[in-house]
């Protein structure tokens, strides 16, 4: 029924009221023009308001845009007040005579609303949510309208997770004049469902639902184009990688200007062929032309195809019949998640200079650089993909447990005791909550821990392979915490976004990922807060540590559940790793105010545009590229090899590991992360705890500098050099020269280590290639042996070190 427009009408007359015992009464009025305007005028030109899209209106042209708006008898625009401020402006329509109601099949009984919320000035928990839900409550009580229609931008991440969390369930992308939009729906029996389980209600919704994706949506990114395009980059990436590792050996058929070549490579079959153009670059690395790749299959053009692709090298990337399947399920899904990635509206290479540390997480498009099936995922589905992939941009809430202490094995620092934790995690209501739980079972919350879970991992594996634990009363399921978390890149790994100064949460998640099946061992996370006290102390009172300002993201408390009727299959059995969880340090606590956050695989990422972001940043920050690269390198490699030269220690020091810190663009030091299954002791005389006896392993004296070697100067720098290069024509020699100058440095600065320097030469002429396609070919459900890390390693011939060419006495003879 249409509302009465006359602004004086409705000055001082509430059309509802909505109070909550948190903090108080939302009232709901008419918009009013000549007041209203200017308030709405200050929210559309901020940037959190971009979406919005009147950002650079004046005054004057709000007040004329509303006043447009109002006219039509099919539009309202309404305003929410608490404590006398406005706090949010609401637009109802009837979607049957907008241009919405011709892209979607629309019902009598619809009702869409755009909404822009004031910019927050004083936090209060859980404010949005409670003002969504009463906007919703203020359209349901009109009883003609049974169905919301929300359209956000594709790229508005932000109120899709609003949305998701009141409710809404996602249904097609359509293209609007002005945006490209995701159709989202609620409908009165679903929102009064939500409603009525209040301790759901105020989680996320995205954990409620049977299923967050509609069918169609599920597909809505595996377009005809987008396909090719994905495919074309796999493809160019699978030629550059197994060309690497030996496995294919392309042949040069001409030599093009400038050091580039035409190439062609043979397929198993011998009327089957690639042909592209490259730049032989260090290290055995192609930079590869894309539009260059051709497929040729009897003589006539072919389109390129990974599946293809790997299917017809299977006797050169001498993969068995046994694996095959599986290694074709994670390609597929790479090219699935390459598609969504490529369609969803990240943010462009320029924008994300200045990003948040997880718009920037979001955006990436790549996966790991040296893997082509990086992203397989093996046992998440189309809707899960949606709602838990990190490049989704979707929040959800964990699923919290409670395990008997007869189980569950809680290991902490000794100044984070259990309850403490708790109180630090969990709010007071909630663990109130949790423990009303327990008591109404008959049971004592004192002889239980609580332990938080991937909403997956319930659902997938720890309701049913758990459920004699779950009958007998060992593990409860509590419901869903408070707070909202982000996936980071390597899945499992949770980022607080509602409090982001609260620690990581790791978790087990029994998906198949790049030759693991991620879960987490007792055998590990028992002793990871002692490793991480251990290693500060080791680390942080040595001056060199401290001027490079090296830091460890400390993994300080975890909590296991051991499963009885799997316990004797050993530490690393899969079943034995699936209900276990890690808290670790926030990298948000460890910055000081306007310094910016971003994983070191950021510098590696390239957008959907072609273009890279590693030149934007650097040219931000007024430095050279030289200049840049030396205290980037000070903050990254140089502790590094402190680690490696001065205490026989070392990590995994890839991108997603490690966390940059930058200062005004500029690298001012490095957050590592991902300590406990993965820092190593090489001596065998370092004198250990016995509770860290783990932490060394045999490695032999040629394969020990390939912590260095192969970890960072092929698993890193051969793409960072590559970038440069080609993205802001900073020659690769350049590049290898900062490095070489940077080693020099660090060894001119402990003259009495020249022993060490020369037993494990960095600027050896060679070194080992150890090869991770071939360990994923290989076995792809384990590619290393984490109780001997050497023992499976692939090598493949040897690779042309970069920097020896640099070396002092080599440049003192010859000059």
């Amino acid at each position: 029924m249409k509302q009465n427009k006359d602004n004086i009408k409705y000055i001082n007359n509430y059309l509802f009221n909505k109070s909550f015992k948190d903090f108080g009464e939302i009232q709901i009025r008419h918009y009013r023009i000549t007041q209203d305007s200017e308030t709405l005028h200050q929210w559309v030109n901020m940037e959190y308001a971009a979406f919005w899209g009147m950002q650079g209106y004046t005054l004057p042209q709000v007040e004329q845009e509303y006043a447009k708006l109002m006219q039509p008898d099919h539009y309202d625009v309404f305003v929410g007040v608490y404590k006398e401020q406005t706090v949010f402006v609401l637009e109802k329509y009837n979607p049957q005579e907008d241009i919405i109601g011709d892209l979607y099949s629309n019902k009598q009984d619809d009702c869409g609303i755009h909404i822009i919320v004031a910019p927050p000035t004083i936090r209060i928990p859980n404010f949005t949510w409670y003002l969504f839900n009463t906007i919703m409550d203020f359209i349901f009580q009109d009883k003609t309208i049974n169905r919301i229609l929300v359209e956000p931008d594709i790229r508005n991440k932000k109120m899709f997770a609003l949305c998701q969390r009141i409710g809404f369930r996602l249904d097609k992308i359509v293209e609007l004049p002005h945006k490209t939009a995701q159709l989202a729906f609620l409908t009165r029996t679903h929102f009064q469902k939500l409603t009525s389980i209040p301790q759901i209600n105020k989680r996320s919704a995205m954990n409620t639902l049977d299923n967050a994706v509609s069918p169609q949506q599920s597909v809505s990114h595996l377009q005809s184009k987008i396909w090719v395009k994905a495919n074309t980059l796999l493809v160019k990436k699978a030629i550059c990688e197994f060309s690497h590792e030996l496995l294919i050996k392309p042949k040069v058929l001409q030599q093009l200007d400038k050091g580039w070549n035409h190439y062609q490579i043979q397929t198993d079959h011998s009327d089957i062929h690639y042909q592209f153009n490259a730049k032989p670059l260090a290290m055995n690395h192609f930079w590869i032309e894309t539009t260059s790749i051709k497929k040729s299959e009897a003589g006539q053009p072919k389109a390129l195809d990974a599946v293809l692709f790997i299917k017809e090298f299977k006797t050169q990337l001498a993969i068995s019949d046994k694996h095959m399947p599986v290694y074709l399920e994670e390609i597929i899904s790479t090219l699935y998640g390459s598609a969504f990635k490529l369609t969803k509206g990240n943010p462009r290479s320029k924008a994300l200079v200045n990003a948040d540390f997880q718009t920037i997480e979001q955006s990436m498009t790549e996966g790991h650089p040296g893997f082509v099936a990086n992203n397989g995922r093996i046992g998440f589905d189309s809707s899960d993909y949606r709602t838990y992939a990190p490049e989704s941009g979707n929040s959800f809430s964990l699923l919290w447990l409670a395990g008997h202490k007869s189980r569950a094995v809680y290991a902490a620092t000794e100044d984070l005791p259990y309850a403490k934790l708790m109180e630090q995690e969990l709010d007071t209501e909630t663990i109130t909550s949790f423990n009303t739980i327990i008591k109404d079972k008959g049971l004592n919350p004192n002889d239980y821990f609580f332990i938080p879970m991937h909403p997956w991992q319930w659902f997938n594996k720890l309701a049913n392979i758990f459920s004699p634990e779950i009958a007998m009363g060992n593990l409860i399921c509590l419901g869903y915490g408070p707070d909202q978390y982000l996936a980071q890149q390597s899945v499992r790994t949770l980022f607080n976004s509602t409090n982001p100064h609260k620690f990581y949460t790791k978790t087990a998640l029994s998906i198949l990922n790049m030759g693991f099946m991620r879960g987490l061992p007792l055998y590990y996370l028992g002793t990871a807060p002692k490793m991480a006290v251990w290693l500060e102390q080791l680390l942080y009172n040595d001056p060199y540590i401290q001027e490079t300002g090296f830091k460890m993201l400390g993994e300080i408390a975890s909590v296991s559940y051991v499963n009885p009727y799997f316990e004797e299959f050993g530490t690393h059995n899969d079943y034995n790793k699936m209900l276990a969880s890690l808290w670790r340090e926030s990298p948000v606590t460890a910055i000081e105010e306007g310094q910016q956050l971003m994983t070191m695989a950021a510098f590696l990422h390239i957008d959907d545009q072609g273009d890279a972001l590693l030149p934007k940043i650097i040219e931000a920050s007024g430095l050279s590229i030289e200049v840049w690269l030396c205290k980037y390198l000070k903050a990254y490699l140089s502790p590094l090899l402190h680690c490696f030269y001065h205490f026989d220690l070392v990590f995994m020091p890839h991108g997603e590991n490690l966390i940059m810190v930058l200062d005004n663009h500029i690298p001012v030091n490095t957050l590592l992360k991902d300590i406990t299954e993965e820092a190593c002791i090489l001596n065998p005389e370092m004198e250990l705890p016995e509770h860290l006896k783990r932490m060394y392993a045999p490695v032999p004296e040629d394969v020990k500098l390939l912590s260095i070697f192969t970890d960072i100067f092929d698993g890193f720098f051969r793409f960072m050099s590559h970038i440069l290069e080609e993205h802001a024509s900073f020659p690769e020699t350049k590049f290898w020269r900062t490095v070489a100058e940077n080693i020099q440095d660090y060894q001119e600065r402990y003259p009495e280590k020249e022993t060490k320097f020369k037993q494990y030469d960095l600027f050896a002429s060679d070194f080992h290639l150890s090869c991770l396609n071939r360990l994923q070919l290989n076995n792809h459900k384990q590619m290393i042996d984490l109780d001997d890390p050497v023992a499976l390693l692939q090598f493949a011939g040897k690779l042309q070190n970069p920097i020896a060419i640099f070396r002092k006495d080599l440049i003192e003879v010859i000059s």
